[in-house]
């Protein structure tokens, strides 16, 4: 399992909750969606080696570098898992950096989707708009009465304890991941709140190589090559190969102050 990390600068770009879901129903007028803040200047590291830990340390020195003086608004999009809020909370408190924790809505809406097909029949019209209304309900500031408002549909719909899986694990999500679910104020702040160049780049920098049909990868060697894909992204590989020349010649050339190994 590779673990990937992205760092990039964008400009704040305020919207509200109908800009990112339509309202149920579908949008009404001419007036387009307000678009969310384009990433650019992306940098990307990962691993399949190494822990997420590792990779997460690695993101925040390439942060560290573009504003050492923290003077940047930073924010931390996450996917959820405990273990990496962790590491990022330890990672943020060790470099004295301040950090807005947001989870990505993407996971949040997976999970609504499968609350609704719990609550609603196989390739029913009226799921969309559940999980329209739920969702706007959460970029509204109110995952907690979202929460309670599955919980109390699905009492209301009496469904076998084999039928509500999806839903009790939404309310679940939501209720235990509150505090990062603060999409009203992302947005207002013109803050992302989703996580597609991560999305993107678990596709073209590992999938479209390292998944590609027949391969066969040790750890080895799919670490390299990953880590090869990852610099010529960045436009890194010329100086990287600079820089590996160099040592490769210090290797089989040891000058009178050096000693072969």
């Amino acid at each position: 399992m590779a673990t990937l990390a992205a760092v990039y600068d964008a400009q704040p770009a305020p919207r509200r909750p109908h800009d990112v879901i339509a309202v149920p129903g579908g949008r009404v007028g001419d007036r387009k969606p307000r678009p969310g803040p384009q990433a650019v200047n992306t940098w990307l590291t990962g691993s399949i080696v190494k822990n997420p830990g590792a990779v997460i340390e690695a993101a925040f020195a390439q942060a560290d570098a573009r504003d050492p003086s923290h003077e940047r608004t930073w924010i931390v999009l996450v996917d959820g898992d405990h273990h990496q809020i962790e590491r990022v909370r330890a990672e943020a408190a060790r470099r004295r950096a301040a950090v807005h924790i947001v989870l990505d809505v993407v996971h949040v809406l997976e999970y609504l989707w499968t609350a609704a097909w719990c609550l609603h029949t196989a390739a029913d019209p009226a799921a969309e708009d559940w999980v329209a209304a739920r969702a706007l309900q959460i970029l509204a500031g109110h995952a907690l009465q979202a929460a309670d408002t599955i919980q109390t549909e699905t009492d209301a719909a009496a469904l076998a304890p084999d039928r509500r899986g999806g839903t009790d694990a939404a309310v679940r999500y939501l209720r235990g991941h509150a505090e990062f679910l603060c999409y009203d104020i992302a947005l207002a702040r013109g803050w992302p709140i989703a996580t597609g160049v991560i999305e993107g780049a678990a596709r073209h920098i590992v999938a479209d190589r390292l998944e590609i049909t027949g391969a066969r990868w040790g750890l080895t060697g799919a670490e390299a090559i990953l880590t090869l894909r990852t610099l010529i992204n960045n436009g890194d590989l010329e100086t990287y190969w600079q820089y590996h020349l160099t040592r490769e010649h210090q290797r089989i050339h040891p000058n009178d102050h050096q000693v072969a190994a």
